[in-house]
Order: C-alpha cells, then sequence, then structure tokens
C-alpha cells in the first residue's frame, strides 16, 4: 500500500513535467496562428504607409475575409487608386483595376509582384493562409519578440506549391498566438523580406497586432506600414459576396 502511494504521488509530481517536455506540434501552433488573426470570417480598415528614403504614399483599404479560401480588399482612397480590388477564391486570385475597368487575373507567375507599389506582395496580402496549407513546419526554438515570448518556426514550401517564397520563419506568441514576426526567404535560402508587428490592442473581442512594417532586406530606409484602425470578427458572410461582380461592384 505504501509502496503504490509512493508510486502515484512519483507520477503525479513527474507528470507535469513530461507534458511540460514535449514541444508543441508546429503545424498546430500555425493553423491556430492563422485562426486567432482571421477567425472563421474578418472585416478591417486599414491604412498603408508605402515608406521611401524621399518620399511617402499612403492609400486606406477595406479587408474582408471568410475562413481560408476567400479574401477581398478594397482601396477606399487616394482618388487615383479609389475602388481598386484584390480577389481571392480558393486558388484563383484577381485584380480589378477601375482606371481601365478591368480585371486582371494574377498568374502563379505574378504572386511574387508589389501589391499597389507597396513592399507586400500579391501573395503576401490575399494569399496569406497559404502559410497553412502549403507549407511543412519544424518547430526550431523559442526566443523573445518585443517583450513576449515567442515560438520559432520554419515553414518549408512544399514541393510544387504555388508560392513565392521557399521558406518562412514564424515568431507566434505564446500567450496569445499571433504572428509578431515573419521572414520571408528565396529559394536559394536568403532573406527578403521581414515582416514586424507591433501595438497588439483588443478589436472585435481579439487581440489585434494593429501595426505593422514589412522592410525589405537589401533596401535600407525603405518600407511599408499597415495600421489597423478596426476589426470585426466571427460574422456571417455568403461566399457570394467574393465574386468579381462583387469586387467591381464595392464603393467606399
Amino acid at each position: 500500500m505504501a509502496l503504490s502511494r509512493f508510486a502515484l504521488a512519483l507520477l503525479t509530481i513527474l507528470s507535469p513535467l513530461a507534458n511540460a517536455a514535449t514541444p508543441p506540434d508546429a503545424s498546430e501552433l500555425v493553423q491556430r496562428s492563422d485562426e486567432q488573426m482571421r477567425g472563421s470570417a474578418s472585416y478591417s480598415e486599414l491604412t498603408m504607409n508605402i515608406i521611401r528614403p524621399d518620399w511617402t504614399r499612403s492609400m486606406t483599404m477595406k479587408s474582408w475575409t471568410k475562413g481560408q479560401s476567400y479574401s477581398l480588399v478594397l482601396v477606399t482612397a487616394p482618388a487615383r487608386d479609389k475602388g481598386s480590388a484584390s480577389l481571392k477564391r480558393h486558388r484563383e486570385m484577381w485584380n480589378w483595376l477601375p482606371s481601365i475597368e478591368r480585371v486582371v487575373k494574377i498568374a502563379p507567375s505574378m504572386l511574387g509582384q508589389s501589391w499597389m507599389g507597396s513592399d507586400f506582395t500579391n501573395d503576401d496580402l490575399i494569399n496569406q493562409s497559404s502559410i497553412v496549407v502549403d507549407y511543412d513546419h519544424q518547430l526550431v526554438g523559442e526566443a523573445e519578440y518585443d517583450g513576449e515570448n515567442t515560438w520559432v518556426i520554419d515553414a518549408i514550401a512544399k514541393p510544387d506549391a504555388p508560392v513565392v517564397w521557399s521558406k518562412v520563419r514564424l515568431w507566434i506568441s505564446q500567450r496569445s498566438y499571433l504572428q509578431r514576426q515573419v521572414a520571408f526567404y528565396d529559394e536559394f535560402d536568403e532573406l527578403v523580406n521581414t515582416l514586424r508587428t507591433y501595438d497588439v490592442r483588443t478589436m472585435g473581442g481579439r487581440e489585434v497586432a494593429s501595426r505593422m512594417e514589412m522592410e525589405p532586406a537589401d533596401k535600407p530606409g525603405q518600407k511599408t506600414e499597415i495600421i489597423t484602425h478596426t476589426a470585426q470578427f466571427d460574422f456571417a458572410i455568403d461566399d457570394a459576396f467574393f465574386s468579381q461582380s462583387q469586387m467591381k461592384a464595392l464603393r467606399d
């Protein structure tokens, strides 16, 4: 009886230690991070500042997402860009250019092109959930970022995946599961861009990094900043909203 009690006590002590020593599943962390940032559906109002050594350009936007399959971004200002929109439905993506009244399909070869002259690519802005489905994930360590403990995860592109980046390194908050920093690498394992996030706030009942900066590795003094002013999550929105007709009909 005494031995049984001793064994039970020992198991009680060791069990949490064993659980603590078990590393979290990297793919589950990436999935949870994606869900934390977008929910089942999301709506946000944003300002994008394109910053260069000798000039700065700003535009305002609205963004809608539904799950991992649908996203729509509408430019609301300035006047010359107003009404421009980008749409994703499953694996297909389009840009609507009201100045020439033309819809342009985004071919896989165009995913790496700049979105509206910014440091974000088409892939970065409207194909964000690709990190969940098109990459294999490996936990490579832990680190501190902006005062938070984070898991560091390498996402390696699957063979033949229609993606721009061959490797993406993510720093995911251990507290909120937000992606606090993301580094993007090309096929030669060279760092191309780094996304950093700041000013975590509660919006729409969720924590949101309200400011993010995308900075190219080889262009000092150049970056693009996105500021989130308002956000809503987990509301009903029909799949039909994410259509080419809606993309062309949306107004500020």
